[in-house]
């Protein structure tokens, strides 16, 4: 359903420090809202490649808002893929009565994917995002759209290519949104995911030409979700061989150290088959592992 709600903002609601009333965005952010909204039409009708994120889920809101039944989500399930993610996923679509696929994207079967070369994340996206075309062209959808946004070309993303090769549809990057933008607009309409932690796929955990298997991104699956579960908001926990390399916000750092909560995260490790538990000093940043590059 389009709710028209949402559409349209009275300029008398717009303060002298160009915050809207009901929340903490600026005038500049109506307007990139807008465009999205007017961009998204243009195209007709879309499958969005929907993996529960801040940034995914603020692009089929506003896509279901604005195209209603012209919109589908799909979403790739994989061993690379956390199962919490998937749930919500699936719990949001059900709840916004969106038309909902999911496929079956194992990217360890993708020739090369598992040596984890430079260009793995080129590797996945080519794969899954020929799968959602296929699904796009037996719906009779014109477009595909992703949630790219302009944060993320600061740093080394092949999966991009892949999105250019094939001629996927990247709305927030087309209307200049960044993340800050992305969060203050999903406050704005309500989504739960305003304040979500950022999250890539498993497979980011690892250092480059280090194998991937389905037993080490089930280790980290499942130290991700005990840190989560502790209480930690912002959590990576990346793999060097069998030493684990945790990343949290530096705030949080007194709250790992604490005895009770130290002991338990080495010991919950091990039992998950770390050798080694280590915290890195510089807390979490995205894309750790291209450091190296």
């Amino acid at each position: 359903m389009i709710d028209n709600n949402v559409n349209n903002i009275d300029s008398n609601n717009i303060n002298s420090d160009n915050s809207v009333d009901g929340g903490n965005v600026t005038r500049e952010q109506m307007a990139k809202l807008d465009a999205l909204r007017e961009y998204l039409k243009s195209l007709g009708s879309v499958a969005v490649a929907f993996s529960s994120g801040v940034d995914s889920t603020f692009l089929l809101k506003v896509a279901e808002d604005t195209l209603g039944d012209n919109v589908i989500a799909v979403t790739a399930r994989s061993c690379s893929f956390p199962g919490r993610e998937l749930n919500e996923a699936l719990e949001f679509c059900k709840k916004e009565g969106i038309r909902h696929f999911v496929c079956e994207s194992e990217e360890l079967s993708i020739d090369g994917f598992a040596q984890n070369p430079k260009n793995r994340c080129y590797l996945c996206k080519k794969e899954l995002f020929q799968k959602i075309q296929k699904i796009a062209d037996e719906n009779g959808i014109a477009a595909i759209v992703e949630g790219s946004n302009m944060d993320d070309m600061g740093d080394y993303r092949p999966g991009l290519t892949a999105v250019a090769e094939l001629g996927i549809k990247s709305p927030l990057r087309h209307c200049n949104l960044t993340k800050a933008d992305i969060r203050a607009l999903s406050r704005y309409l309500n989504l739960p995911t305003w304040k979500k932690q950022s999250f890539a796929c498993l497979s980011s955990r690892f250092v480059y030409g280090e194998t991937i298997t389905e037993e080490k991104l089930g280790m980290v699956d499942k130290a991700e979700q005990l840190l989560l579960d502790m209480g930690f908001h912002q959590v990576r926990v990346r793999i060097h061989g069998m030493m684990a390399r945790i990343e949290i916000d530096p705030s949080e750092f007194a709250m790992i150290m604490e005895e009770n909560n130290r002991v338990k995260i080495v010991s919950e490790f091990k039992k998950y088959g770390f050798t080694y538990v280590s915290l890195d000093l510089m807390g979490y940043r995205t894309g750790s592992m291209n450091e190296v590059l």
